[in-house]
């Protein structure tokens, strides 16, 4: 999982609105790389934190934290070096006010915060963030399919090839996968299976 903090000065938003950025979801992978460069020139200062798999599986697994409380304090600590004076995050958890609270007592001052559903949508300086965070996601894959010598595909479960990959290799780059991943757990729970099913 990559996390990007974006910030510019209020002078350069005209910059950035002239850039027509959009949530990374609604743009392609050409678009994006298009942008990347762009985005980072308007930018006054930005930070991206790359979660590997252990990381997150680690939170998962966790009885103190989940993956909502890895990305506020992930996000705590972007805030924390990037310091802006106003902040505007693309909340992952339904309990807005709570995610808010819990981020806030994480930070070592107290910019004003304004979380929201869907910032990233809504909000020209979220969807940069989105945009950068979705082409290092991106390029972080494609140097991995170099490493290995397989061309795995998106990464996306939903891409055949990512697909095929997992179900063939799970057990040879275990790495590279989230243990917690559904797709990656239903396959280990099967072969557990017939093990059990051998006795």
């Amino acid at each position: 999982m990559v996390m990007v903090g974006y910030c510019i000065d209020q002078k350069d938003e005209a910059r950035l609105l002239s850039l027509k950025p959009k949530d990374s979801k609604l743009l392609s992978p050409k678009q994006r790389e298009a942008l990347y460069d762009k985005l980072l020139k308007v930018a006054k200062s930005h930070k991206t934190v790359i979660l590997p798999p252990q990381q997150i599986d680690d939170a998962l697994n966790s009885e103190e934290s989940n993956l909502n409380w890895l990305e506020a304090d992930t996000t705590a600590l972007i805030i924390n070096e990037l310091r802006p004076d106003r902040v505007i995050i693309d909340s992952p958890s339904n309990n807005i006010r709570k995610y808010q609270a819990y981020l806030a007592a994480k930070l070592d001052y107290l910019p004003e915060i304004l979380a929201e559903h869907k910032a990233d949508t809504n909000y020209p300086i979220v969807s940069a963030a989105s945009i950068i965070a979705k082409v290092t996601r991106d390029r972080e894959i494609e140097k991995l399919k170099k490493k290995l010598g397989i061309n795995f595909g998106s990464g996306y479960v939903s891409d055949p090839a990512t697909k095929d990959f997992l179900e063939k290799n799970y057990l040879d780059y275990p790495a590279i996968f989230r243990k917690t991943w559904d797709p990656y757990r239903r396959l280990a729970q099967k072969k557990n299976q017939k093990k059990l099913d051998e006795y």
